[in-house]
Protein backbone atom coordinates (compact mmCIF):
# COMPACT_ATOMS: atom_id res chain seq x y z
CA UNK A 1 0.00 0.00 0.00
CA UNK A 2 1.50 3.33 -1.00
CA UNK A 3 1.56 6.42 1.19
CA UNK A 4 -1.30 8.10 -0.66
CA UNK A 5 -3.70 5.23 0.05
CA UNK A 6 -2.40 4.91 3.61
CA UNK A 7 -3.28 8.55 4.17
CA UNK A 8 -6.87 7.91 3.10
CA UNK A 9 -7.14 4.86 5.36
CA UNK A 10 -5.65 6.80 8.28
CA UNK A 11 -8.07 9.69 7.75
CA UNK A 12 -11.10 7.41 7.70
CA UNK A 13 -9.85 5.47 10.73
CA UNK A 14 -9.28 8.66 12.74
CA UNK A 15 -12.76 9.96 11.94
CA UNK A 16 -14.37 6.65 12.95
CA UNK A 17 -12.44 6.62 16.25
CA UNK A 18 -13.52 10.20 16.97
CA UNK A 19 -17.20 9.49 16.26
CA UNK A 20 -17.09 6.40 18.51
CA UNK A 21 -15.46 8.46 21.28
CA UNK A 22 -18.15 11.16 21.07
CA UNK A 23 -20.87 8.48 21.05
CA UNK A 24 -19.35 6.75 24.10
CA UNK A 25 -19.10 10.01 26.07
CA UNK A 26 -22.70 11.00 25.25
CA UNK A 27 -23.96 7.50 26.11
CA UNK A 28 -22.25 7.60 29.52
CA UNK A 29 -23.75 11.03 30.16
CA UNK A 30 -27.21 9.79 29.16
CA UNK A 31 -27.14 6.79 31.49
CA UNK A 32 -25.99 8.93 34.45
CA UNK A 33 -29.27 10.83 34.41
CA UNK A 34 -32.14 9.96 36.72
CA UNK A 35 -35.90 10.18 36.05
CA UNK A 36 -35.86 13.95 36.57
CA UNK A 37 -33.06 14.39 34.03
CA UNK A 38 -30.38 15.32 36.56
CA UNK A 39 -26.93 13.76 36.36
CA UNK A 40 -26.13 11.72 39.46
CA UNK A 41 -22.62 11.41 40.91
CA UNK A 42 -21.39 9.77 44.09
CA UNK A 43 -19.50 12.88 45.16
CA UNK A 44 -18.53 16.41 44.24
CA UNK A 45 -14.96 15.52 43.29
CA UNK A 46 -16.11 12.77 40.98
CA UNK A 47 -18.63 15.11 39.33
CA UNK A 48 -15.98 17.75 38.64
CA UNK A 49 -13.36 15.29 37.42
CA UNK A 50 -15.74 13.32 35.17
CA UNK A 51 -17.13 16.46 33.56
CA UNK A 52 -13.62 17.81 33.02
CA UNK A 53 -12.39 14.55 31.46
CA UNK A 54 -15.46 14.33 29.24
CA UNK A 55 -14.90 17.88 28.04
CA UNK A 56 -11.24 17.11 27.26
CA UNK A 57 -12.29 13.88 25.54
CA UNK A 58 -14.77 15.69 23.31
CA UNK A 59 -12.21 18.35 22.38
CA UNK A 60 -9.76 15.57 21.53
CA UNK A 61 -12.42 13.86 19.40
CA UNK A 62 -13.17 17.08 17.52
CA UNK A 63 -9.44 17.55 16.89
CA UNK A 64 -9.30 13.99 15.54
CA UNK A 65 -12.19 14.74 13.18
CA UNK A 66 -10.37 17.81 11.88
CA UNK A 67 -7.19 15.74 11.44
CA UNK A 68 -9.13 13.07 9.55
CA UNK A 69 -10.74 15.62 7.24
CA UNK A 70 -7.35 17.21 6.53
CA UNK A 71 -5.87 13.77 5.73
CA UNK A 72 -8.71 12.97 3.34
CA UNK A 73 -8.44 16.41 1.71
CA UNK A 74 -4.68 15.94 1.29
CA UNK A 75 -5.32 12.52 -0.23
CA UNK A 76 -7.70 14.03 -2.79
CA UNK A 77 -5.18 16.77 -3.66
CA UNK A 78 -2.37 14.24 -4.11
CA UNK A 79 -4.61 12.04 -6.25
CA UNK A 80 -5.54 15.02 -8.43
CA UNK A 81 -1.87 16.02 -8.81
CA UNK A 82 -0.94 12.48 -9.87
CA UNK A 83 -3.63 12.49 -12.56
CA UNK A 84 -2.49 15.89 -13.87
CA UNK A 85 1.11 14.67 -14.16
CA UNK A 86 0.01 11.64 -16.18
CA UNK A 87 -2.01 13.76 -18.63
CA UNK A 88 0.67 16.44 -19.11
CA UNK A 89 3.40 14.13 -20.41
CA UNK A 90 4.46 15.00 -23.98
CA UNK A 91 3.89 12.50 -26.77
CA UNK A 92 6.99 10.51 -27.69
CA UNK A 93 8.09 10.24 -31.33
Amino acid sequence: MDTVTAQLVFGIFVIVVAVVLIYWINRRRFYRRNAAGVEMFSGYTKAISVRFLERIGKLFAYALIILGVVCIWTYSQMKKDKQEVKTEQPAQR
